[in-house]
């Protein structure tokens, strides 16, 4: 029995209570809204629910004596062992045994779709994250929102969301002809120029573009900043893009700044001429003194926002509302961005435009803040000079553990990686604690094929030690676990769960064994046992693979 069979149980005893209580009122409850909670002394049973205090009052009467009578009618409910009432009146349920260990069954049934949910069907997301300026490498910053923006998207898909994860590419601007002016620097053997980007990665860049236009430098200034520029740009993308994928990180849509400034194919008016005059036909916008303004305090900016300067020149802030205007064309009705430690100014200029936009800033945007991570003993890049690099730390740390260590704690928090601790193949190393946990599960299964154990017979009323009641509701929570962390967008309670539930299995192996010892007969429960084995298995794998982890079989 799970969590949602179970709710429905509490659900079906607790409609005809109301009845008789209040007769023809109906007190719009569904299964969803019956809480159950994991008590944390499992002496006080596999469930606990709050239902009769928070139903009692309506109902006329208290809580303990609607605790009762629930627990009363639940007793005999099949699959519940016994029900006791606790406390002010919290109702205490323990599973039989059969009911519980079915789960191991279903779990390997559903394989790589266990954990998967519905809770977020219908819902269009596009989660936009890293957007780095494509004048330079991604750094340690970068990294941290690699991992946790590709992992919320991997549970959004998980909870039935259409969700794509998409890549800002700031190719306009003065950042762009500063880059340009840098690599023609290096390409002529001249010094950075002021204000310019310096590093051996931009030398590098300027070797690659001579290479594949060995007339640069004869060509009219004008011209050679243009090549310089489009061809270091298209090779900075490129890396980036590999840097990405190397990490785990796959995007579906790399979105060009340039196409919200280009004029439309027909000739028209670009897409951020068009977000000044959809924003004006909202009613937020107004002139003065020559310049057009967007009226955002009234959706809870500090000031009114300049979208077009009085010379004609378009702001930031016009690209903005632009680039959010057509993510809303393109179907999504939620946008989440993910922004480094130092964008706090963003939240209300983006929730500003929501609201001008016409929609609501607080249900139809999410802005995710993200604070600084430092690395022990990280030196500086080579080839930039005054960042750490994506690229070096993967190459120190390893992929899974640095992806498991950005995504293992909130993103609102401060974080201090220690690589020495990450690179070791011990319990102390949190990754490898979890695939170490998923490689065992597969030892067993070959040990057990070894010895002639299969899963040819499942009897779930024999996972009765202490340890697998304890496993076995471990492995209830993950569903909704995964359902509550795409909602509140936290990629680190996976990982956390993970890690219990790898100190469980732990724990179930040392007490229950799936091989018999010695000449010992197989018998049913060893034959359960690796149902529960291989359903262990495949939860950290599942959970692994909503973090972007690797879960090896061997190590």
């Amino acid at each position: 029995m799970n969590p949602e069979a179970l709710a429905a149980a509490v659900l079906a005893v607790l409609t005809p209570i109301a009845d008789e209580r209040r007769p023809g009122e109906d007190l719009g409850v569904t299964a969803a809204d019956i809480v159950l909670d994991r008590p944390r002394n499992r002496d006080h049973g596999d469930w606990s629910t709050n239902v009769a205090m928070r139903f009692a009052k309506r109902l006329g009467t208290n809580p303990r004596e609607l605790a009762q009578q629930i627990a009363d009618r639940l007793s005999g409910v099949e699959g519940i062992a016994s029900v006791e009432v606790a406390g002010p009146g919290f109702i205490n349920i323990r599973l039989e045994a059969g009911a519980a260990g079915a789960l191991a069954k279903t779990i390997v049934d559903a394989g790589a779709a266990y954990g998967t949910n519905d809770s977020q069907t219908g819902v269009s997301v596009n989660v936009e994250f890293v957007s780095a300026n494509p004048v330079g490498p991604l750094h340690i910053g970068h990294t941290r929102w690699a991992a946790l923006g590709d992992s919320i998207v991997r549970l959004l898909l998980a909870s039935g969301a259409e969700a794509v994860r998409e890549y800002y590419i700031n190719d306009a601007g003065a950042q762009m002809e500063r880059f340009a002016h840098s690599v023609l620097a290096a390409a002529k053997g001249e010094p950075t120029p002021e204000g310019g980007y310096p590093g051996q990665y931009i030398a590098e860049l300027a070797r690659r573009v001579v290479a594949a236009h060995p007339g640069l430098l004869e060509l009219p200034a004008d011209e050679q900043l243009v090549v310089a520029r489009d061809q270091a740009y298209e090779y900075q993308l490129a890396e980036i893009k590999a840097s990405l994928e190397a990490f785990n990180v796959p995007f579906d849509v790399w979105f060009s700044e340039r196409t919200l400034h280009a004029a439309s194919s027909e000739g028209g008016a670009g897409l951020v001429d068009q977000a000044v005059e959809r924003l004006r036909a909202q009613g937020h916008v107004f002139d003065d003194e020559g310049a057009v303004w967007v009226r955002t305090t009234d959706f809870g900016d500090d000031k009114d926002r300049v979208i077009r300067r009085s010379n004609g020149e378009y702001t930031y802030f016009a690209a903005d509302a632009a680039y959010y205007l057509n993510k809303s064309d393109r179907g999504f009705q939620n946008k989440i961005y993910l922004l480094g430690a130092d964008h706090h100014g963003y939240v209300h200029r983006l929730k500003a435009i929501a609201g001008a936009a016409g929609e609501d800033p607080e249900k139809n945007i999410q802005v995710l803040i993200g604070q600084l991570v430092s690395v022990r003993g990280a030196r500086l890049s080579k080839r930039a000079g005054n960042i750490i690099e994506m690229d070096d730390l993967r190459a120190w740390i390893g992929t899974d553990a640095l992806r498991y260590a950005l995504e293992r704690s909130p993103a609102d928090s401060p974080l201090d990686l220690d690589p020495e601790l990450l690179q070791k193949r011990t319990n102390d190393n949190p990754v490898f604690y979890v695939q170490y946990a998923h490689a065992r599960t597969h030892n067993v299964a070959r040990n057990a094929a070894d010895s002639a154990v299969d899963r040819s017979e499942f009897a779930p009323e024999l996972l009765t030690h202490e340890t697998e009641s304890a496993l076995l509701g471990a492995l209830q929570e993950f569903p909704r676990l995964v359902a509550f962390a795409a909602e509140v967008r936290e990629p680190h309670r996976i990982a956390r769960y993970l890690e219990e539930l790898a100190g469980l299995y732990h724990r179930w192996y040392d007490n229950c064994r799936v091989i018999p010892q010695g000449d010992d007969p197989i018998e049913g429960v060893h034959r359960t046992r690796l149902w529960l084995n291989d359903a262990t298995g495949q939860v950290l794998r599942n959970g692994l693979g909503l973090l972007g982890v690797s879960a090896p079989e061997r190590m």
